[in-house]
């Protein structure tokens, strides 16, 4: 009788109910939350419901030992996670975009690639506060990312900069991308008049497929020089864009906007959720991290918005820009311009901004990209 009692007991042992804790409790509900905002809200459902279920996994109590947990070396869920923790994810993810990206809007209006420059003024004044906040100088780069809103771009770099923070910077980073929608449009109402939502531009140019050719071509040589430390994800990016415009490897973009992104996204996402566990993400720190990532992503909105409206100070009438789409400068493909579109059409239901809002949003990509590349040059 003794011996089985004590089978019942190493069983019991070796539970997750045995070893839960009240923060693991907490980890598990957010993950299920965020799940529920994926499936019932419909927030960029395919990051949140693989993170939230992410979460939830990683949070599951276990006896140390058992080489299951992510931080485990030599665990299935640990080799995952190098993808992300040695930075092969990131670039594949650019890959994809860059496959499915049109930068027409961007090509035919270049003078709208400003705005997505302002707007990573976002990232750098996150710098500076999580410098203020008590951050070292790698940290606080690798926070200040999540101004771009960019996920893969913060995974990027906090994976160089502060790996020990990459769970909390991740999450952030995608979390306010899912909330781009509840985030920017009262900014944007706030900040606009009636009389500057109005504002009709322009429609943009034809692009020709030799111009949509040349460019991925010449930006990336562009970029690169500048930034050759950001050389991971500019060539991703521009690579998949030259096999989506080229005509003739439509099987080669195909995959890599289908199936290598779906799959990359769903490791990403699952392997990030789960290296949020209770023990290393439930902290002070973590909620620094969160606040500074939404100031962030508030500042970045905020510059994109107030550059369309000094800028148009110095423009004759007829050229004006309509403000509403500064806040696509951050490179929230294409959610960002997609708010810009939506509120523009509440004011006047016939003024489509989708089209000139893509130009600053495709810029935001390439410019988040660049910054990171910038911090890592100086920080790295």
């Amino acid at each position: 009788m003794d011996t089985v009692f004590d089978a019942l007991q190493q069983f019991w042992h070796f539970t997750g109910f045995a070893n839960a804790t009240w923060q693991h409790l907490i980890m598990i509900c957010i993950g299920i939350v965020f799940v529920v905002l994926g499936i019932v809200k419909k927030w960029e459902p395919l990051l949140l419901v693989p993170i939230g279920f992410g979460i939830v996994v990683g949070n599951i109590p276990f006896v140390e030992g058992l080489n299951i947990g992510v931080y485990e070396e030599g665990s299935v869920l640990n080799i995952l996670y190098q993808g992300v923790r040695q930075g092969w994810y990131p670039p594949l993810i650019f890959l994809g975009i860059g496959a499915m990206t049109d930068f027409s809007a961007l090509i035919s209006q270049p003078r709208l690639m400003i705005i997505g420059a302002a707007a990573q003024m976002g990232i750098f004044g996150a710098y500076l506060l999580a410098l203020w906040m008590g951050f070292a100088p790698a940290e606080a780069g690798a926070i200040g990312i999540i101004g771009g809103a960019d996920g893969p771009t913060a995974i990027f770099l906090s994976s160089k900069l502060a790996p020990d923070l990459m769970g909390a910077i991740a999450v952030s980073a995608y979390s306010y991308m899912a909330l781009v929608p509840v985030i920017q449009k009262p900014l944007m109402m706030l900040m606009t008049t009636k009389k500057e939502r109005m504002i009709r531009m322009s429609s943009p140019r034809a692009v020709s497929q030799k111009e949509k050719i040349i460019f991925p071509i010449v930006g990336f040589l562009l970029t690169a020089f500048i930034v050759p430390s950001g050389i991971p994800l500019l060539g991703m990016l521009f690579f998949g864009n030259l096999l989506k415009e080229s005509g003739v490897t439509r099987r080669l973009a195909e995959t890599a906007r289908g199936p290598l992104i779906d799959v990359v996204t769903m490791l990403i996402g699952l392997t990030v959720g789960c290296s949020t566990q209770a023990d290393k993400f439930i902290s002070v720190t973590s909620l620094k991290i969160f606040g500074l990532g939404l100031l962030s992503f508030i500042i970045a909105t905020t510059c994109g918005i107030l550059f369309v409206k000094l800028w148009n100070l110095f423009l004759p009438e007829g050229k004006k820009i309509n403000p509403l789409i500064g806040n696509a400068g951050v490179s929230a493909v294409p959610d960002s311009a997609r708010v810009s579109e939506t509120v523009g059409r509440e004011c006047d239901p016939s003024n489509h901004l989708l089209m000139h809002a893509m130009a600053p949003n495709v810029a935001g990509v390439i410019g988040s990209a660049v910054a990171a590349g910038i911090l890592l040059s100086f920080l790295g």
